[in-house]
């Protein structure tokens, strides 16, 4: 069985080092990246290289995370003979932010992104941590400002409700209870078309995996062993 690990919004899997350091040797893990420069960004062309990431045989437990929640489940829902679950993130089904969906046309600007001291307190709160606002850094700058911005306007016009009820696997939902990203009706609303899902509460911001790994890998490993048991 391995563990794809789909990432959120830079795409670089840079963010994943402290969940799968915390995971250790007993969980085959492999980290799904996408281009930072010159390659559509909408969700069907990154869920077609995410799958051709995919390993060629066994069993999977998708991890979906943040921007990638939709991707992982469009994934699940394309191969129901190989996914034997899905783990979603701090993520959604569609549009998060609904009432924001104006927003999508100043993606289009090319504004630049907001300091990095603020996207650290947006994505980990309290639990900032100089090697975490490094990390963020490190990430953002292997991916140009335009690959950002079109992935916002992904978001904005994603709809993966159908897919979601499509899933007859088990699906594990980690929201974080400061989650300033996205809001508790968006977890409603996966709970609500994902048929078999559970949602684990965790007192952390958006960037979960990175601000409390070891309890994160923890329930993900837990989950692994429910859905590989015999």
């Amino acid at each position: 069985m391995t563990l794809v690990l789909l990432p959120g919004m830079d795409g670089t899997g840079i963010l994943f080092e402290p969940f799968v350091a915390a995971l250790g040797n007993g969980t085959r893990v492999r980290v799904v990246t996408y281009p930072t420069s010159g390659h559509s960004q909408t969700y069907a062309s990154l869920r077609d290289l995410a799958a051709l990431a995919l390993p060629p045989e066994g069993p999977l437990v998708l991890l979906g995370e943040s921007f990638s929640g939709p991707i992982a489940i469009s994934l699940a829902a394309a191969n129901p003979k190989r996914v034997v679950g899905v783990v979603l993130c701090c993520t959604f089904v569609r549009n998060p932010r609904p009432g924001l969906r104006w927003l999508s046309g100043l993606a289009s600007l090319p504004a630049p992104l907001p300091p990095s001291s603020i996207l650290s307190s947006m994505l980990f709160g309290r639990f900032a941590t100089p090697r975490l606002s490094r990390m963020l850094r490190d990430a953002l700058a292997q991916v140009q400002p335009t690959i950002l911005r079109a992935r916002l306007r992904a978001v904005v016009s994603v709809d993966m409700r159908a897919q979601a009820r499509a899933l007859e696997v088990p699906v594990l939902y980690l929201k974080g209870t400061s989650d300033r990203i996205v809001p508790t009706p968006a977890t409603v609303e996966a709970q609500h078309h994902c048929r078999s899902m559970k949602v684990q509460l965790f007192d952390a911001p958006h960037c979960l995996l990175q601000v409390v790994p070891e309890e994160a890998a923890s329930a993900v490993a837990d989950f692994i062993d429910t859905v590989t048991a015999p």
